[in-house]
């Protein structure tokens, strides 16, 4: 896998590619001369991971034969800074699945989501060894 980042401007706004013809931006704060212009790059990591395992999840549902009709995903991160470092990694990140369908099976959304999380996503796979990784469900009727 191969990215490419490019800068945009003289500040802190930048622009991602990869495999794909989409582009994503990502910029600083404006307290360090940021100009809101993209996400921020740890916000894009918990975008990451809760994307990917978005997609296991209706994947999943799709073969099961299990209507959405809204699907989001709130991913909640917690920072420590590291001692004698500015760097802030995530130490517990909570993702809020949350589901509307007609007719959604419990079990099988509930079942789809913990082989996500536990079987197919590699960005789980990824941040679970630095951040302790837990979720919850919301499943409502259309």
């Amino acid at each position: 896998m191969k990215v490419e980042l490019v800068r945009v401007d003289d500040a802190f706004h930048f622009e991602g590619s990869g495999s794909s013809e989409i582009k994503v931006h990502t910029d600083g704060s404006p307290e360090i001369g940021g100009s809101n212009q993209g996400v921020r790059p740890m916000e894009l990591l918990l975008m990451g991971l809760a994307s990917c395992s978005a997609i296991d999840v209706v994947l999943i549902l799709k073969k099961q034969r299990q209507e959405i009709t809204d699907f989001r995903i709130v991913a909640d991160g917690d920072r420590e800074q590291e001692a004698d470092t500015q760097r802030k990694p995530f130490r517990k990140i909570h993702l809020t699945f949350k589901l509307t369908g007609n007719q959604l099976d419990e079990n099988k959304v509930n079942r789809a989501i913990a082989l996500s999380m536990e079987k197919y996503c590699s960005a789980t796979a990824q941040l679970e060894a630095l951040a302790a990784i837990t979720y919850d469900v919301e499943i409502a009727a259309a």
